[in-house]
Protein backbone atom coordinates (compact mmCIF):
# COMPACT_ATOMS: atom_id res chain seq x y z
CA UNK A 1 0.00 0.00 0.00
CA UNK A 2 2.81 2.41 0.78
CA UNK A 3 4.28 1.88 -2.68
CA UNK A 4 0.88 2.71 -4.19
CA UNK A 5 0.95 6.03 -2.32
CA UNK A 6 4.44 6.79 -3.65
CA UNK A 7 3.28 5.90 -7.17
CA UNK A 8 0.29 8.24 -6.84
CA UNK A 9 2.58 11.07 -5.69
CA UNK A 10 4.85 10.45 -8.70
CA UNK A 11 1.89 10.55 -11.09
CA UNK A 12 0.73 13.75 -9.43
CA UNK A 13 4.11 15.43 -9.81
CA UNK A 14 4.40 14.35 -13.44
CA UNK A 15 0.90 15.64 -14.29
CA UNK A 16 1.58 18.93 -12.51
CA UNK A 17 4.93 19.51 -14.22
CA UNK A 18 3.55 18.65 -17.68
CA UNK A 19 0.62 21.01 -17.18
CA UNK A 20 2.83 23.77 -15.76
CA UNK A 21 5.05 23.84 -18.84
CA UNK A 22 2.04 24.05 -21.15
CA UNK A 23 -0.13 26.42 -19.10
CA UNK A 24 2.37 28.95 -17.69
CA UNK A 25 1.92 31.60 -20.43
CA UNK A 26 -1.85 31.12 -20.45
CA UNK A 27 -2.07 31.42 -16.65
CA UNK A 28 -0.16 34.71 -16.87
CA UNK A 29 -2.56 35.89 -19.60
CA UNK A 30 -5.58 34.77 -17.56
CA UNK A 31 -4.35 36.71 -14.52
CA UNK A 32 -4.16 39.83 -16.69
CA UNK A 33 -7.73 39.15 -17.83
CA UNK A 34 -8.95 39.04 -14.22
CA UNK A 35 -6.93 42.15 -13.30
CA UNK A 36 -8.35 44.04 -16.28
CA UNK A 37 -11.87 43.06 -15.18
CA UNK A 38 -11.28 44.26 -11.63
CA UNK A 39 -9.58 47.51 -12.64
CA UNK A 40 -12.61 48.27 -14.82
CA UNK A 41 -14.70 48.02 -11.60
CA UNK A 42 -16.40 44.87 -12.87
CA UNK A 43 -16.81 41.58 -11.01
CA UNK A 44 -15.93 37.91 -11.32
CA UNK A 45 -18.66 35.25 -11.26
CA UNK A 46 -17.47 31.67 -10.73
CA UNK A 47 -19.14 28.27 -11.03
CA UNK A 48 -18.49 24.56 -11.17
CA UNK A 49 -20.04 21.25 -10.11
CA UNK A 50 -18.88 18.82 -7.43
CA UNK A 51 -15.14 19.11 -6.75
CA UNK A 52 -14.92 21.81 -9.41
CA UNK A 53 -17.62 23.70 -7.51
CA UNK A 54 -15.49 23.51 -4.37
CA UNK A 55 -12.57 24.90 -6.37
CA UNK A 56 -14.79 27.75 -7.64
CA UNK A 57 -15.71 28.56 -4.04
CA UNK A 58 -12.05 28.41 -3.01
CA UNK A 59 -11.02 30.78 -5.82
CA UNK A 60 -13.85 33.14 -4.87
CA UNK A 61 -12.91 33.12 -1.18
CA UNK A 62 -9.31 33.96 -2.02
CA UNK A 63 -10.42 36.87 -4.20
CA UNK A 64 -12.88 38.27 -1.67
CA UNK A 65 -11.06 37.33 1.54
CA UNK A 66 -7.40 37.53 0.58
CA UNK A 67 -4.74 35.13 -0.56
CA UNK A 68 -1.32 35.40 1.12
CA UNK A 69 -1.27 39.05 2.10
CA UNK A 70 -3.48 41.58 3.78
CA UNK A 71 -5.41 43.48 1.11
CA UNK A 72 -8.90 44.73 0.32
CA UNK A 73 -11.44 42.18 -0.88
CA UNK A 74 -12.05 41.87 -4.60
CA UNK A 75 -15.57 41.62 -6.09
CA UNK A 76 -16.29 37.96 -6.81
CA UNK A 77 -19.19 35.56 -6.31
CA UNK A 78 -19.35 31.76 -6.49
CA UNK A 79 -22.70 30.95 -8.08
CA UNK A 80 -22.69 27.40 -6.72
CA UNK A 81 -22.37 28.46 -3.07
CA UNK A 82 -26.11 29.12 -2.54
CA UNK A 83 -27.83 25.75 -2.55
CA UNK A 84 -31.29 27.23 -1.96
CA UNK A 85 -31.05 29.50 -5.00
CA UNK A 86 -29.64 26.69 -7.13
CA UNK A 87 -32.48 24.40 -6.06
CA UNK A 88 -35.09 27.05 -6.79
CA UNK A 89 -33.68 27.73 -10.25
CA UNK A 90 -33.47 23.99 -11.00
CA UNK A 91 -37.08 23.49 -9.87
CA UNK A 92 -38.46 26.49 -11.78
CA UNK A 93 -36.25 26.53 -14.88
CA UNK A 94 -34.51 23.14 -15.08
CA UNK A 95 -31.12 21.93 -13.87
CA UNK A 96 -29.34 23.07 -17.04
CA UNK A 97 -30.15 26.66 -16.04
CA UNK A 98 -28.74 26.54 -12.48
CA UNK A 99 -25.88 28.89 -13.40
CA UNK A 100 -27.27 30.60 -16.50
CA UNK A 101 -30.17 32.11 -14.56
CA UNK A 102 -27.95 33.92 -11.99
CA UNK A 103 -25.53 34.95 -14.76
CA UNK A 104 -28.43 36.65 -16.52
CA UNK A 105 -29.59 38.20 -13.24
CA UNK A 106 -26.20 39.39 -11.93
CA UNK A 107 -23.86 39.59 -14.92
CA UNK A 108 -23.11 42.92 -16.53
CA UNK A 109 -21.12 43.80 -19.66
CA UNK A 110 -17.43 43.68 -18.76
CA UNK A 111 -17.86 41.14 -15.96
CA UNK A 112 -15.94 37.85 -16.14
CA UNK A 113 -17.39 34.35 -15.87
CA UNK A 114 -14.99 31.68 -14.60
CA UNK A 115 -16.14 28.11 -15.18
CA UNK A 116 -14.30 25.13 -13.73
CA UNK A 117 -14.84 21.61 -15.06
CA UNK A 118 -12.63 18.53 -15.20
CA UNK A 119 -13.98 17.59 -18.65
CA UNK A 120 -15.95 20.59 -19.98
CA UNK A 121 -19.11 18.54 -20.53
CA UNK A 122 -21.48 19.98 -17.89
CA UNK A 123 -24.67 21.26 -19.54
CA UNK A 124 -25.27 23.85 -16.82
CA UNK A 125 -21.80 25.34 -17.44
CA UNK A 126 -22.45 25.41 -21.20
CA UNK A 127 -25.68 27.31 -20.57
CA UNK A 128 -23.89 29.69 -18.18
CA UNK A 129 -21.34 30.43 -20.90
CA UNK A 130 -24.13 31.16 -23.39
CA UNK A 131 -25.76 33.50 -20.87
CA UNK A 132 -22.41 35.24 -20.28
CA UNK A 133 -21.98 35.70 -24.02
CA UNK A 134 -25.47 37.26 -24.20
CA UNK A 135 -24.47 39.64 -21.37
CA UNK A 136 -21.22 40.65 -23.14
CA UNK A 137 -19.06 39.07 -20.44
CA UNK A 138 -15.61 37.55 -20.81
CA UNK A 139 -15.08 33.86 -20.07
CA UNK A 140 -12.18 32.09 -18.38
CA UNK A 141 -12.51 28.28 -18.51
CA UNK A 142 -10.47 25.83 -16.44
CA UNK A 143 -10.99 22.47 -18.12
CA UNK A 144 -9.34 19.12 -18.74
CA UNK A 145 -9.29 16.34 -21.29
CA UNK A 146 -10.37 17.66 -24.68
CA UNK A 147 -12.22 20.64 -23.17
CA UNK A 148 -15.61 19.22 -24.11
CA UNK A 149 -18.56 21.39 -25.10
CA UNK A 150 -17.27 24.29 -23.00
CA UNK A 151 -14.13 24.62 -25.14
CA UNK A 152 -16.24 24.71 -28.30
CA UNK A 153 -18.07 27.82 -27.04
CA UNK A 154 -14.97 29.92 -26.41
CA UNK A 155 -13.98 32.70 -28.78
CA UNK A 156 -10.75 34.61 -29.34
CA UNK A 157 -11.39 36.99 -26.42
CA UNK A 158 -11.79 34.12 -23.95
CA UNK A 159 -9.09 32.00 -22.31
CA UNK A 160 -9.05 28.27 -21.67
CA UNK A 161 -6.67 26.70 -19.18
CA UNK A 162 -6.95 23.07 -20.25
CA UNK A 163 -5.10 20.46 -18.19
CA UNK A 164 -3.66 17.80 -20.53
CA UNK A 165 -5.13 14.84 -18.66
CA UNK A 166 -8.30 12.73 -18.73
CA UNK A 167 -7.87 11.70 -15.07
CA UNK A 168 -10.28 13.82 -13.01
CA UNK A 169 -8.12 13.74 -9.86
CA UNK A 170 -5.09 15.03 -11.79
CA UNK A 171 -7.17 17.77 -13.43
CA UNK A 172 -8.54 18.89 -10.05
CA UNK A 173 -5.09 19.05 -8.46
CA UNK A 174 -3.71 21.12 -11.34
CA UNK A 175 -6.77 23.38 -11.22
CA UNK A 176 -6.10 24.04 -7.53
CA UNK A 177 -2.47 24.94 -8.20
CA UNK A 178 -3.59 27.07 -11.17
CA UNK A 179 -5.94 28.97 -8.87
CA UNK A 180 -3.08 29.59 -6.42
CA UNK A 181 -0.91 30.87 -9.29
CA UNK A 182 -3.70 33.14 -10.53
CA UNK A 183 -4.25 34.56 -7.04
CA UNK A 184 -0.53 35.23 -6.61
CA UNK A 185 -0.28 37.00 -9.97
CA UNK A 186 -3.49 38.98 -9.44
CA UNK A 187 -2.36 40.19 -6.01
CA UNK A 188 1.07 41.10 -7.34
CA UNK A 189 -0.40 43.04 -10.27
CA UNK A 190 -2.91 44.93 -8.16
CA UNK A 191 -0.94 45.45 -4.96
CA UNK A 192 2.71 45.27 -6.02
CA UNK A 193 5.68 42.91 -5.80
CA UNK A 194 5.92 39.16 -5.63
CA UNK A 195 5.88 37.37 -2.31
CA UNK A 196 8.68 34.84 -1.71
Amino acid sequence: MEQRVVTLFHHSLEATMNAGEILAPLIAEASEMVVHTLLAESKVLLCGNGVSGALAQSFCSQLTGGFQRERPGLPAMALNSDGVSMGTVAQNHGSADTFAHPVRALGQPGDLLVIISSDGRDSNLVQAMRAARDRDMGILALTGGDGGDCAALLDTHDIELRVPSDVAAEVHQVHLLTIFCLCDLIDSSLFGGYED
